[in-house]
């Protein structure tokens, strides 16, 4: 046995040896470019302790946060045709989304699920950033479909929390088409007297903002999400001015009127009940305007009811 060889260059090579470092142990603020520590970043529900920067959350997690205990039922959507328009760029659609899918886990750009929030039932409808940046096309319209009919069926709330850039382009016709029809599924849950509440998270844009996102009975904020329709180089371009600062930010918005609440994302479940909470207080009983008497009525009784009706 070499003493040398064996036992002291291991000894040596492991103390100047170059340690690997897992890649995804840290993250970079897209706000200030403070590098976070994930661990710690989700103790913080990636919200970033710098500057307070909201970073995009998966829908499962974000559905955990909400719900009382974590807990709550994930509601099946019906499957759709994949890739109906046989669409080709640069990569068949087709390809696209067998990538969305194992990078995520998930069918599509949306989850569904049904539990107790304070201990009031609701259906939440959360989008998924991360799944081809949270487009809406056929799938997404069906799943607002059936958070929209689960939310009748249960007589409960139906909350939708979008994170989208907008319509799926890959679908065409068929994408625009789910516009109409999240509308008409938001009236549904309106119709049947039930809150129809809206949540916007960064980015909320373009045919999402343009359809469901903007019917809600309340809109409630994150801090600091960009809530709009185009683009706002886009807008600039086209009036040919210089848009003030802050511009299609919630802060911006909850002045200008369209949004009626905007929270920091350790407010959101706390908000959230309190508004179910006024929203599904049963109303009080009222006494009936009218005395009716069966039977053989005392002298006294009949008296007091006259005298009650004058």
């Amino acid at each position: 046995m070499n003493w040398l060889t064996n036992f002291v260059r291991p000894k040596i090579r492991a103390l100047v040896s170059k340690k690997e470092v897992p890649d995804n142990l840290w993250e970079k603020c897209p706000g200030c470019s403070a590098m976070l520590f994930r661990r710690e970043l989700e103790e913080q529900m990636s919200v970033c302790r710098h500057c307070g920067h909201h970073l995009k959350l998966a829908p499962a997690r974000r559905l955990g946060m909400l719900f009382d205990d974590g807990g709550y039922t994930v509601i099946d959507v019906e499957k759709v045709i994949v890739d109906p328009l046989k669409f080709r760029d640069q990569k068949r659609y087709s390809d696209r989304l067998k990538d969305a899918q194992h990078k995520t886990g998930k069918q599509d750009a949306i989850l569904v699920g049904e539990g107790l929030m304070g201990g009031h039932r609701a259906v939440v409808a959360a989008f998924d950033f991360s799944f081809m940046g949270g487009s809406m096309g056929m799938a997404v319209g069906e799943g607002l479909v059936t958070a929209a009919q689960k939310a009748v069926e249960l007589r409960a709330p139906l909350i939708v929390i979008p994170a989208s850039g907008g319509a799926r382009m890959q679908e065409g016709i068929l994408s625009l088409m789910q516009m109409p029809r999240s509308i008409i599924a938001a009236q549904s849950v309106k119709a049947a007297g039930l809150p129809y509440i809206v949540v916007f998270t960064d980015p909320t844009t373009g045919g999402v903002t343009a359809s469901f996102a903007m019917t809600g009975d309340i809109h409630i904020a994150e801090k600091g999400a960009q809530i709009g329709f185009a683009g706002a180089r886009v807008i600039e371009s086209t009036i040919r001015e210089t848009l003030p600062p802050g511009f299609q930010r919630s802060e911006y918005l909850l002045d200008h009127g369209m949004v009626d609440i905007v929270v920091t994302r350790h407010q959101l479940r706390d908000t959230l009940v309190r508004v179910l909470g006024l929203l599904r207080k049963e109303p009080r009983t009222k006494r009936p305007a009218t005395l009716t008497l069966a039977g053989p009525v005392p002298h006294g009784a009949r008296r007091d009811a006259t005298a009650r009706r004058k």
